[in-house]
């Protein structure tokens, strides 16, 4: 059973760094691409940024890349997601997802998602 748990959410203000953490199970994880995504209040979810399986490439969204840095340790199934310069437009609940057919492809169906974690950015 695929299991993924998010933590290192919390209250930054802007400017800030946070670092997330995704700790996983369930399924091979160097075989598996790995995103983040997030969902602000009641907007669509927004795919972040996503990596592949041996972490040799990695992908982010406009609104994210220079401040963000995906990562992963095959050997603790984690995957990581490094915040800095976090701005009040961040604030939003972090999913860690594993795609099932390319990066991001969770968020259309075709993957799993784990509970999340609340991020907030205010002075």
């Amino acid at each position: 059973q695929v299991q993924l748990v998010e933590s290192g959410g919390g209250l930054a203000q802007p400017g800030g760094s946070l670092r997330l953490s995704c700790a996983t199970s369930g399924f091979t994880f160097s075989n598996a691409t790995m995103s983040w995504a997030r969902r602000a209040g009641e907007k669509g979810p927004e795919w972040v940024s996503g990596i592949t399986g041996d972490g040799s490439e990695t992908y982010y969204s406009e609104s994210v890349k220079g401040r963000f840095t995906i990562s992963r340790d095959n050997a603790k199934s984690t995957v990581y997601l490094q915040m800095n310069s976090l701005k009040p437009e961040d604030t939003a609940r972090y999913y860690c997802t594993k795609d099932a057919r390319g990066i991001g492809s969770a968020l259309e169906g075709f993957g799993s998602w784990g509970r999340g974690t609340q991020v907030t950015v205010s002075s």
